[in-house]
């Protein structure tokens, strides 16, 4: 989307005089800013609609304070000029930069003040309306909750050992309902942080529904957490670290020995293993770091790839802006182990597409990514029968994942293909069970 600030005159076509009747101007829209000056109100709307450009002598203003109905002209004298005989000499002296008539300059003088306050005006506008989408946004991502979600709907989530390259996906165990664990008691009126045994009711990825122990089949006080997160602990380690352990405050006056209780309940029960913590930490350690360079698919062009930058790295994906971009928006997401990134000079010793940067030199921070980091390929054996140009096969349309396509291989480079996709020999969807 562009904001189109340029300043359009009327339709060139004109009669013999200003006066003759002409269509009227088509009222503005309601919702434009606009301004007062000294009791005259403007607008400047889009370049179009609010301003308008002399015919006779090329000035610039807002529409309404132009001459006749057809707002063709600034001044009475541009209106006749223009039919008079001084029209050729009139535009010469335009074309030849020459300042306008006095009158024009008068009638000009308070419009452009106008113009300029409302360009003002309407670009606060705009940052407003930005801030306030930007807003929108975070309050939605933050007001989303997986557990009310799953709850809502009795879903079933996917477990965290579906996805080996996640983390944790490989070192999960036996983790699962039941399980109990340490957590915050924040049904208490203590001025100090104190915790209690809660047991998982149902899991959904990372997130655990907890019920505090003593609660039975009561699930008034049952939360939604990161099992992941810092304040979650396996049984016993309040104990080792001096934490006191305090029964919820709804339930605190159901018993009256409760380390017998916690006895019973817990003899035989599952917890956290107790280096949990610490193989949390290691799998959140990604070895690729903000300004590294690699060469990424251009989202544009499939069949080439370009340079990009490391922004951020979440949970192993990695946000790449590409390196010409100066606002930094033209970004990609991927994986740190997709087939789709690779190291600086990868193209260029396989023989692939790569689009020059207009960069001549590294920015200052910015570094290669090391080879090693990226995902080996493995070794094929090419003997035999192997790719070859033409030849035909399926391959999932790049524009439209959830579609298998006829695909022509137009190049084969080392463990690598390129496909050109046959549009009119699609195959049926792929149907995801």
């Amino acid at each position: 989307m562009f904001d189109g600030y340029d300043s359009c005159s009327e339709d060139t076509s004109s009669s013999s005089s200003s006066e003759e009747s002409e269509e009227e101007v088509a009222p503005l829209p309601s919702n434009l800013p606009i301004i007062k000056n000294n009791g005259q109100v403007y607008t400047y709307p889009d370049g179009k609609s609010g301003m308008a450009t002399c015919e006779m002598c090329g000035m610039v203003g807002v529409r309404d304070a132009f001459y006749s109905k057809t707002k063709r002209f600034c001044s009475v004298s541009c209106s006749r000029s223009y039919s008079s005989n001084s029209k050729k000499a009139s535009i010469l002296a335009r074309l030849q930069g020459k300042p306008p008539t006095k009158k024009a300059k008068v009638l000009q003088k308070q419009p452009l003040v106008a113009k300029l306050a409302a360009y003002a005006q309407y670009q606060a506008t705009l940052q407003n309306q930005a801030k306030t989408k930007a807003g929108n946004i975070a309050v939605s991502m933050e007001g989303f909750s997986w557990g009310n979600y799953i709850n809502s709907n009795s879903f079933i989530a996917a477990p965290v050992t579906c996805f080996k390259h996640a983390p944790m996906g490989t070192c999960w165990g036996d983790i699962s309902e039941n399980v109990r664990l340490e957590v915050p008691n924040t049904d208490c009126s203590l001025p100090t942080k104190v915790f209690w045994i809660a047991g998982i009711v149902k899991l959904a990825g990372y997130n655990a529904l907890l019920r505090y122990e003593g609660f039975e089949n009561d699930s008034g006080l049952d939360f939604w957490c990161n099992i992941c997160g810092s304040d979650i602990h396996p049984v016993g380690w309040c104990a080792a670290s001096g934490k006191p352990l305090v029964p919820p405050r709804t339930i605190q006056h159901k018993y009256t020995n409760w380390k017998a209780f916690l006895v019973k309940r817990l003899t035989g029960a599952k917890t956290l293993p107790p280096d949990f913590s610490q193989k949390v930490s290691e799998s959140m350690q990604y070895p690729f770091k903000p300004c590294m360079r690699v060469e990424v698919v251009d989202k544009r062009h499939l069949c080439r790839t370009r340079v990009a930058v490391v922004e951020s790295v979440i949970g192993g994906r990695l946000r790449l802006v590409y390196e010409e971009s100066e606002d930094r928006t033209d970004d990609f997401w991927c994986h740190m182990h997709s087939p789709l990134i690779h190291h600086i000079g990868w193209s260029r010793s396989i023989g692939h597409r790569f689009k020059r940067s207009d960069i001549t030199k590294k920015q200052d921070g910015h570094f290669d990514t090391p080879p090693h980091l990226f995902a080996k390929v493995k070794e094929v054996d090419q003997s035999g029968e192997w790719f070859k140009e033409g030849m035909k096969l399926e391959a999932i349309d790049p524009l439209n994942l959830s579609t298998i396509c006829v695909a022509t291989i137009r190049k084969v480079t080392q463990n690598f293909l390129l496909n050109g996709l046959t549009t009119s020999g699609k195959l049926a969807p792929l149907q995801h069970q």
